[in-house]
């Protein structure tokens, strides 16, 4: 096929964070075959180095909900799309989902997609859960394919009459974009991170990694490190990730008895290098599309203790890659650091586990090879 008769796609998501983490290589390789464009909220010379492939747009979506402001994003994602005659409108994250398939479906545009990476209303209750549940089925309804980065999730939207089973669709083993050959271990990085957060030689690091937020689990991970601290001197807590909703000062408040023993660290583009300095990784979390962190850290070799939940499941083997307790009981989760603080050999025998089903399973090349073949199936 010639450059110029190329189908032309578009991405629609409403925060640049996106396009770095998910979408970068997906890009690279999709823009052998079709012609890429980016609709997202930020200036567009900004991304152009992350991913130069791509023609990047700005359109002006919010992450709050906002009537005014979403009408007049969606109108101009409407005359946006008309006048560029794509061939496929996709969009990621709920926002941009409901903006751009609206807008893609009074636009025409032939072939609308939408991936699924988890339910912000899953831990809601009442009237905001039952509209952004709606906001869910309307995106499925207008969609004419719809991808899930879980078997489990899969299931749970249409358990919960949010997607069909003939159009949701899981691509590989799941996950939204993998995990590329960062994630490894790495001894050189490990020291230089434990030397430069000041760790003494025989601690063992526990880590999470994300946002820091009470859908995450955090404060369950505060309270469950403040238990274990009072047996273990050994262990230590670092948490990594920007704080969204003003959780810290709760967090501080609950380690305050082994605060010697906690170290805190907002943003990282590195986190791998986090990774390769911790010893196990905590994912407590409420809810889950997937667990994309869960495989980064399986493949860094670390053994993975993990809430019970969809989209987890998929991520984390019980038993063979981490340990499942149930979400919210802390008591569980103080009793799963015990057991791993107690077992190195276990803790070996996890993460090792973990890095071989990963890259047999999850690997970076495998995700984008499936995607580039669903679009090669739709167009080509």
């Amino acid at each position: 096929m010639t450059a110029a008769a190329r189908q032309r796609i578009c991405f629609v998501v409403s925060s640049p964070l996106t396009v770095r983490a998910f979408l970068a290589r997906h890009i690279a390789v999709l823009s052998r075959q079709f012609e890429v464009s980016v609709a997202v909220n930020a200036n567009p010379e900004t991304l152009a180095a992350e991913a130069p492939q791509a023609q990047f747009f700005n359109v002006p979506i919010v992450r709050t909900i906002s009537p005014l402001r979403d009408a007049l994003a969606a109108i101009h994602l409407l005359f946006f799309f008309r006048r560029q005659g794509f061939a496929v409108v996709h969009s990621i994250t709920p926002k941009a989902g409901l903006l751009s398939m609206v807008a893609a479906w009074l636009a025409r545009v032939p072939v609308r997609l939408h991936t699924f990476t988890g339910q912000v209303w899953v831990t809601r209750k009442g009237p905001m859960r039952a509209l952004l549940r709606g906001m869910d089925r309307v995106i499925a309804r207008i969609a004419t394919g719809v991808l899930v980065d879980s078997r489990s999730q899969r299931e749970f939207l249409i358990a919960n009459q949010v997607a069909t089973a003939a159009k949701a669709t899981v691509l590989g083993g799941g996950s939204i974009c993998g995990v590329d050959e960062r994630f490894r271990p790495d001894a050189a990085a490990r020291d230089r991170v434990r030397a430069a957060l000041g760790l003494p030689r025989d601690a063992v690091l526990f880590l999470y990694l994300g946002r820091v937020s009470r859908d995450k689990g955090v404060i369950d991970l505060a309270k469950a490190f403040a238990a274990l601290a009072k047996r273990q001197a050994s262990a230590y807590l670092l948490v990594v990730g920007p704080d969204e909703e003003g959780l810290m000062k709760r967090v501080e408040e609950l380690l305050a008895g082994c605060r010697d023993r906690f170290r805190r660290v907002d943003f990282t583009n590195r986190p791998e290098e986090y990774m390769a300095a911790a010893d196990v990784f905590c994912l407590p979390s409420y809810r889950e599309g997937f667990g994309q962190v869960a495989i980064e850290a399986s493949a860094t070799e670390l053994p993975v203790i993990a809430s019970r939940i969809y989209g987890v499941t998929d991520a984390v083997v019980d038993g063979e890659t981490g340990l499942f307790h149930a979400p919210g009981d802390v008591d569980a989760l103080t009793e799963r650091m015990q057991t791993l603080i107690g077992h190195p050999e276990m803790r070996r025998s996890l993460g090792s586990a973990g890095r071989v089903r990963v890259l047999r399973e999850f690997s970076a090349e495998r995700v984008t090879r499936a995607l580039l073949q669903y679009y090669s199936d739709l167009l080509l």
